[in-house]
């Protein structure tokens, strides 16, 4: 939830299994709600302005659109009046997500989260998280070492993490699937791309 547009990778949607999704939403939300937001200057400050102000219409279109779809809005959805310049968009949590929202097809850039409480085996778990038209990165948080390496190697992006996020290494290239780009850079296959050989 700290992305307001400066960040590709951010986490966009999540899967959360039943067994903890409840209490898995209700941390979220506490973790959101206590969000310092304000000036980006201030060093305790920790969501600022949307960098692009048109994208407040695009985070109202995504809730409105949910909640018609059936969603629920436990935390924010709406822009903030602040002293400061800029727009503010609140932390956005909405629950009981399905794949036809737009918060969940489509790229947000902003402050907004779809959780989506799932229940069956691996393969409808790793369908859900490919059934979109990008593919920058996944992630996926378990204890269970097996289960992760199961399910990453399955998923249709060009970074995939266990028990991590929005981490990116110059060692390792840098790539998307689908609507997030083709190529690569950083690592040795993207330092390539821009050599020319002779």
């Amino acid at each position: 939830l700290y992305n307001n547009g400066q960040s590709c990778c951010s986490i966009e949607r999540i899967y959360v299994h039943e067994d903890i999704h409840d209490d898995f939403v209700k941390r979220l939300v506490h973790h959101a709600s206590s969000l310092k937001i304000g000036d980006p200057t201030d060093e305790t400050t920790y969501l600022g302005p949307l960098t692009r102000p048109q994208q407040a219409k695009v985070l109202d279109e995504q809730v409105s659109d949910a909640i018609e779809k059936g969603g629920n809005v436990v935390l924010g959805g709406k822009v903030l009046n602040t002293q400061f310049g800029g727009v503010f968009y609140s932390p956005t949590v909405i629950t009981n997500c399905t794949r036809d929202m737009k918060v969940i097809r489509d790229e947000s850039f902003g402050p907004i989260m779809g959780v989506t409480k799932v229940s069956g085996s691996v393969e409808e778990i790793v369908n859900q998280m490919n059934d979109c038209e990008y593919g920058l990165t996944n992630a996926v948080y378990s204890k269970d070492k097996d289960i992760a390496m199961e399910i990453l190697p399955q998923l249709q992006s060009g970074t995939v993490y266990w028990n991590a996020c929005d981490r990116v290494s110059p060692q390792l290239p840098w790539s998307g699937r689908f609507g997030s780009g083709v190529g690569a850079t950083l690592g040795e296959m993207g330092i390539t791309t821009f050599v020319q050989p002779k």
